[in-house]
């Protein structure tokens, strides 16, 4: 078997989140010795498609008449693309029935969790749906103390400041607002937003509220993996106050790199992850800001190892198994649907 992990405008979605889902795919299928190309003019016997620009939607399309199977990923639901861009919550709903034509485009769809199956199960796909987590790389996530203490030199930390830490885009989806206001109300507290939009992509109001955010809350822009994984060691909290989400990517990389984490009380973590025993949930400023201060000063238990464990869960090499599991059903079902046997 040999996969094309495909994904369109490969240079503009590196940064993102399905730019990392598509290296942890890499990562996983060599962990289990499958055989990939990330070249379309390549051979191949069954096309992974990560991306819905209208170039995958046609790839899915030559893929049928060349009888290939396809499992198409599904990174995007309508939910997830509200209160992300400008007009984004306007075109919401035709934006859900390209979701659906491109999902239904293949023989499986795979969604990083059980929440995000709910979601576009309701959509009313033809197609089955397979839960595959994006996964973790456990090694990676590690820094060294001489690395840390470079790093928040860098930054002008002084030994006792307090480094609060976000990393994704700067969108209301994202919590970047709850995110601007925490920072206003904790000036002795740094905190840093590592991630960037153009900024003429965001709304109006959004744009402003960044541009007038208080002089303790730092927006560097994006900074390459090699010193985020510095980032999330150097940091005395994660915050990840998200509205909504598939998965969360750099969620499972802060719990790796068993930094102490906060995340927004929403359904996708309800069962997931329990307050109090494997992460701290808040649902308001309020809340998030008596919890940092609280893990700040020691005042909660200490949950890194815990956290550390739900992240384990879906270490790399356990995605390569379950991803080998749904190729080969997609494969079945390719060939029940042509009535010839493919390999």
């Amino acid at each position: 078997m040999k996969v094309y992990l495909h994904s369109g405008f490969e240079k503009q979605i590196a940064k993102s989140g399905v730019g990392r889902a598509i290296k942890h795919q890499m990562m996983a299928l060599e962990s289990v010795g499958i055989e990939y190309t990330l070249d379309s003019e390549s051979e191949y016997t069954l096309a992974h498609i990560n991306t819905i620009f209208p170039e995958s939607f046609m790839l899915a399309m030559r893929c049928k008449e060349a009888k290939i199977p396809v499992v198409y990923h599904a990174h995007s639901t309508e939910e997830d693309f509200k209160d992300s861009f400008v007009g984004s919550n306007t075109v919401a709903p035709l934006f859900k029935q390209w979701l659906i034509a491109c999902y239904n485009s293949g023989q499986i769809v795979i969604t990083p969790t059980e929440y995000s199956k709910k979601l576009i199960l309701n959509y009313g796909l033809k197609v089955p749906v397979e839960v595959v987590s994006n996964g973790i790389d456990l090694n990676f996530w590690h820094a060294t103390d001489d690395e840390v203490k470079n790093f928040r030199s860098t930054l002008g930390l002084k030994p006792d400041d307090k480094m609060i830490l976000a990393v994704g885009l700067p969108i209301k989806r994202k919590g970047i607002l709850d995110y601007i206001e925490l920072a206003k109300r904790m000036p002795d507290y740094k905190f840093y937003w590592f991630g960037q939009i153009d900024e003429f992509l965001l709304p109006i109001d959004i744009r402003n509220k960044i541009k007038e955010r208080p002089n303790n809350l730092y927006m560097p822009g994006y900074i390459d993996r090699e010193k985020i994984r510095i980032a999330y060691k150097a940091a005395n909290v994660y915050l990840f106050p998200t509205h909504e989400e598939t998965e969360g990517i750099v969620l499972l990389e802060a719990l790796a790199s068993r930094t102490p984490t906060v995340i927004r009380d929403i359904p996708i973590y309800k069962d997931w992850f329990q307050n109090g025993e494997n992460i701290y949930k808040a649902n308001t400023v309020d809340d998030f800001e008596n919890i940092i201060k609280k893990i700040i000063n020691k005042e909660l238990p200490d949950l890194t190892e815990a956290g550390y464990n739900k992240a384990a869960e879906k270490r790399i090499e356990n995605i390569g198994q379950r991803l080998i599991s749904v190729y080969e059903k997609a494969i079945a079902l390719k060939e029940e649907e042509i009535g010839l046997n493919l390999f």
